[in-house]
């Protein structure tokens, strides 16, 4: 039997022992890793915008993707997260500027880096450059960008002003999707018409995208670039005749979103051509007289059902 003496002082070494893990437990990650201290400060959120940034725009210039408009945005601007998303690889939420990817679109879909674009489909590369334009657009409007905006950026945004008061306040509408000859009339609030003008201008950023990728991969032409300029020229047409470049806005009434979550605009309010030479200039850097040509080349049809297809320019 051991004696008191024993007991005690075994007593004392085993809060000893107890004493020295709690400490350990508490102190050595932070010395093992003094950057663990850091991990939620300001510099270190910059640092990590920054590393996604340098890499999409870096990704994308190799990919012959524009990337112009992406360097005007400030990296601190927008939050990068990924997250399990059932529809689409990518979305935007403006109210709190936060960018959100699927997780298949990161490294080994562990949601932490993003996987290089060249491993990407076209399809997804089309997707997240329209929710790109939609963080671009975010920028461009909200008050940190301007007293530094650029002049092509403030060009965009004046036209686009311009168009949401003449063209996007009052415009026609598919009540039911599945029958584009079915319209009705729509007066829009200030939000509404302007979401209405940025999701019809983001579904093109995402065509184009996804056709200057496709034709990109296409075997060469004889005679060079003519020709994929050309079927660049013959799909816009096409796709154009087709309406199906149109955007939708949320309804702001409490009813009619009992009712539904989207409406989509008619193909009569379909993208104008005056619209379509703005963007190619701006965010697809192209020659006024390649993005001249482009507008030329889509079709009329709607011109004469009471939607205008553009507006006067100052």
């Amino acid at each position: 039997m051991p004696t008191l003496i024993q007991l005690l002082q075994m007593s004392v070494m085993r809060f000893c022992c107890c004493a020295v893990t709690l400490w350990m437990f508490m102190c050595i990650p932070w010395v093992a890793d003094p950057t663990l201290a850091l991990a939620d400060s300001p510099s270190q959120g910059l640092r990590e915008s920054e590393r996604f940034w340098g890499q999409l725009i870096t990704e994308a210039e190799e990919l012959g993707l524009p990337t112009r408009f992406l360097s005007r945005i400030k990296p601190d601007f927008i939050k990068v997260e990924f997250e399990d998303l059932r529809t689409f690889a990518a979305e935007y939420h403006p109210d709190h500027h936060r960018m959100v990817l699927n997780r298949t679109l990161s490294f080994n879909a562990a949601g932490g880096v993003l996987r290089p674009l060249s491993q990407l489909h076209n399809r997804e590369l089309a997707t997240l450059y329209h929710e790109l334009f939609h963080a671009y657009l975010d920028f461009i409007t909200g008050p940190p960008a301007a007293p530094a905006i650029d002049p092509e950026s403030r060009r965009l945004l004046l036209f686009a002003r311009q168009q949401q008061a003449c063209r996007y306040q009052q415009v026609m509408i598919t009540p039911v999707r599945q029958r584009k000859s079915l319209t009705e009339t729509r007066f829009l609030t200030e939000s509404e018409s302007w979401e209405a003008l940025n999701e019809t201008w983001a579904v093109f950023v995402d065509w184009a995208t996804w056709t200057r990728l496709e034709l990109r991969e296409r075997a060469p032409y004889p005679g060079g670039g003519g020709n994929h300029q050309n079927e660049w020229l013959a799909r816009l047409k096409a796709v154009d005749q087709e309406g199906a470049l149109v955007g939708f806005y949320e309804p702001e009434d409490p009813e009619e979103r009992a009712l539904t979550h989207k409406r989509y605009l008619a193909p009569s309010h379909r993208i104008t051509q005056l619209e379509v030479a703005v963007l190619l200039e701006v965010i697809f850097e192209e020659s006024p007289p390649m993005a001249q040509r482009s507008a030329a080349a889509m079709g009329g049809l709607g011109t004469s059902d009471g939607a205008p297809t553009s507006c006067t320019r100052d």
